[in-house]
């Protein structure tokens, strides 16, 4: 993992919970005003529009946690990876009452639109929102995807195209915390959520043994 993207996170995790978004907060109303407001749009509830999104992985070490999340206790997203190798899909669990929530996101290396692919290199960052934690594998040599495969989903026609994903894996050594003496083993994980490429027409996986290439 770049620095970068490390530092983003740590200051994600680090952040004061909040109940409203700066998306989602209401705007201010006169005291003088008896006008009555209208009601805001309901939020969709869920991963994937199908309702057949989910996460399951077991967790050991500083933290023991068997997850099991259905579609409609998540909330999901992916696109391509910022540096566009890959696909990057993110996880959150149910939010609890004080704010604390559980939010896994799999960077998968060579993972190419539309396609399948077993053996992928993952890079894996675990944060504890609201808990001031996080972990992080700073690299896809520790986690692996075995197996991938992708569904198209939504419309066929416009400038998106999205995708059901579904993956299982493991990951051989521990996640280091970043903001503590803490370490962590996903040893399992596998999960079916959403991935959304934008308008740049999608591109032919790399050959094997291909030279030249990035690894």
């Amino acid at each position: 993992m770049r620095f970068t993207r490390t530092a983003a996170l740590v200051a994600f995790a680090l952040a004061a919970p909040s109940t409203q978004s700066a998306d989602t907060a209401a705007p201010a109303v006169p005291a003088a005003s008896s006008a009555a407001l209208p009601a805001p749009p309901a939020k969709t509830a869920g991963c994937l529009p199908s309702g057949n999104g989910f996460l399951r992985a077991r967790i050991r070490g500083a933290l023991n946690l068997d997850i099991d999340w259905h579609d409609a206790e998540l909330e999901c997203e992916g696109a391509v990876r910022p540096d566009g190798h890959g696909i990057r899909l993110s996880f959150a669990g149910p939010i609890h009452t004080d704010g604390r929530r559980l939010r896994l996101v799999f960077g998968v290396t060579h993972a190419a639109e539309g396609g399948s692919g077993s053996a992928l290199p993952t890079n894996l960052t675990v944060i504890f929102e609201g808990e001031k934690r996080l972990f992080a594998t700073r690299g896809d040599d520790r986690c692996t995807v075995d197996k991938l495969n992708q569904e198209r989903v939504g419309a066929l026609g416009g400038p998106t195209r999205s995708y059901r994903v579904i993956a299982r894996g493991f990951c051989i050594e521990p996640v280091a915390g970043l903001t503590a003496n803490e370490r962590i083993v996903v040893s399992s994980f596998d999960f079916a959520g959403q991935v959304t490429f934008g308008s740049t027409p999608p591109r032919s996986p790399p050959a094997t043994g291909a030279t030249g290439g990035r690894p």
